[in-house]
């Protein structure tokens, strides 16, 4: 609908540049038609005339009258209004809206969405989760799963080539750690009596992995020296839990094109490789026996390490090395998806992008917020190094997947979210998922319903859709209208809890008019008009639902 009015204000310009009543001039290719607040002032609106002042060297309000006359003439609208210093408000015609209820039942899972290369076309690679593997993912990390793979549905939906990626950070001293917290478990299955220091990993899961070393190698390693050994307990270790990872994600319909590993980093030589790039433009430099990166050239605060005296490279240094890889494998857009204690971490990388000779804004960060995990009205407490988390698997074993990835998609990702497990388990208004699935299973027992009594649909082009005009069959139709440029929207603006909005939206009005209107009356004519609503509504819960990963349930 929006583009519909964008073509009719634009045609409407042509006319009034054609007739000279108004001076010929370039016209802005971003004009905006948006949702009023107030339904007074029409069902949309655009500043355009606004906008159009400077170009067109005349009072908004001119401008606006101007337009009026010529879209007054277009078949979409009932009415046209100027308001206030130049806001121009559409109404749009009644069977416009009713007739769109065809196009909606016509286009089934389809409606809403554009094909790969039909939309922007640009190729995007989303990167989110990278949970270390050194212990299974907590429900912090469950939260950018839902993120990162509801994003990537619906920019798919919106017309973009979605890739999707899992940066493994298998090298590194979090990994040597990993390596000595089983090494250590292994010699105390045997009764050794070793000391376990507090900064080893400490959770069950490292028994686990010791154990099952135990049965496969028995005694093999006893008696061998830590560091003689410690590549196999690494190995051993990383194998477990990177398994253990897939599982959880794949139950929580989180799948991923590509594992990339940041040791394929260094043994191909692209760490190394891009830092004597930098050296070679001068960008990296010697001080105190450690190499520095000038990110302070680039806007970031201060310079930074990328190898250390001691010969060390940083974490920096192969995420220097991994944003060229992925830059230079074609992509237009680079979404990466971390935790909110990364905030700092945004600059510097975005300096190296800059550094390396491409542009910065390929790159978009999201960053998402802790989760406060409550049950039974206390908030419990999380620790991975201490071994006192909740695991993602927890969460999903006891609420289920379609509430958790519901629950983490209520708010914006950099917003803080309290994630109440009595509440997404219980079968009230108040629990979101619940609210939105049950909408599409009401909607499912009128079909039911509609069968036992031998009525059907039909052909949907016989539809007496101007029988829907009450109130809320209008506003229904209206919001049902508004889902392609959703998608559209949380695409763009990389944020899919609008599509969470959005249903919950749909499934009030839905809820409100079932406990006011029968689907099935006793006029047939009538009957199948609000079926082909209910089928509208049925096809569009279904498929929003699908955007967020959730099921869309056919009994509750």
């Amino acid at each position: 609908m929006r583009e519909n009015i964008k073509k009719a204000l634009r045609n409407a310009l042509v006319q009034c540049v054609d007739q000279g009543i108004l001076p010929a001039a370039e016209i802005p290719d971003d004009l905006q038609v948006s949702r009023p607040r107030h339904e007074q002032h029409g069902d949309f609106a655009t500043n355009a005339a606004m906008i159009l002042s400077s170009v067109f060297k005349m009072p908004p309000r001119k401008i606006a009258e101007a337009l009026k006359v010529q879209l007054e003439s277009d078949p979409l609208f009932s009415r046209v209004d100027v308001a206030g210093p130049g806001f121009i408000n559409f109404f749009i015609r009644p069977e416009w809206w009713q007739k769109n209820l065809c196009i909606i039942v016509e286009q089934g899972d389809a409606y809403g969405k554009r094909l790969q290369g039909g939309g922007p076309g640009k190729r995007v690679l989303i990167e989110f989760v990278s949970a270390n593997p050194t212990g299974p993912l907590h429900v912090g990390h469950g939260r950018g799963a839902a993120v990162g793979d509801s994003l990537a549905r619906v920019m798919r939906a919106a017309g973009y080539q979605v890739e999707t990626e899992y940066y493994i950070n298998d090298v590194g001293n979090q990994m040597k750690t990993l390596g000595i917290s089983v090494f250590l478990r292994y010699q105390q299955h045997f009764g050794r009596q070793v000391e376990f220091p507090p900064e080893c990993y400490q959770g069950d899961y490292i028994r686990d992995i010791a154990a099952g070393v135990a049965e496969r190698e028995g005694k093999k390693f006893l008696d061998v020296p830590a560091d003689e050994c410690i590549d196999y307990f690494i190995s051993a270790a990383v194998d477990v839990i990177a398994r253990s990872i897939r599982h959880d994600l794949d139950k929580f319909r989180v799948s991923f094109d590509n594992w990339f590993s940041e040791r394929t980093l260094h043994d191909s030589g692209m760490v190394q490789d891009t830092i004597e790039r930098l050296k070679d433009q001068g960008l990296i430099y010697e001080q105190d026996g450690a190499l520095w990166f000038r990110s302070s050239q680039y806007g970031d605060e201060k310079d930074r390490v990328v190898k250390r005296a001691n010969g060390i490279l940083t974490y920096f240094a192969a995420d220097i090395a991994y944003h060229r890889e992925k830059i230079e494998r074609g992509y237009d857009m680079l979404v990466d998806i971390w935790g909110a204690d990364h905030h700092g971490y945004i600059p510097r990388v975005k300096a190296v992008i800059k550094a390396l000779g491409f542009d910065d804004d390929k790159l978009k960060v999201l960053l998402v917020q802790l989760v406060n995990l409550l049950q039974g009205g206390k908030l419990r407490q999380m620790s991975t190094r201490a071994g006192q988390f909740i695991t993602l698997k927890e969460v999903v074993d006891d609420v289920g997947t379609d509430a958790a990835r519901f629950m983490f998609l209520t708010r914006k990702c950099d917003s803080h979210l309290d994630f109440d497990m009595d509440l997404a388990k219980s079968k009230s208004q108040d629990n979101p998922v619940y609210y939105v699935q049950y909408a599409h299973a009401r909607l499912c027992s009128v079909f039911r319903n509609a069968d036992s009594k031998g009525l059907s649909l039909g052909d949907v082009t016989t539809v007496q859709t101007e029988l829907l005009s009450a109130p809320e069959e209008m506003q229904l139709m209206k919001v049902l209208a508004e889902f392609p440029a959703v998608i559209s929207g949380a695409a763009e603006a990389l944020e899919p809890h609008r599509i969470s909005y959005y249903l919950t939206e749909l499934a009030s009005l839905l809820h409100s008019y079932y406990t006011k209107y029968r689907f099935i009356e006793d006029d047939v004519e009538l009957a199948r008009a609000r079926l082909l609503l209910a089928r509208a509504l049925k096809s569009v819960f279904a498929a929003g639902l699908d955007l967020l990963g959730v099921s869309a349930p056919e009994k509750m």
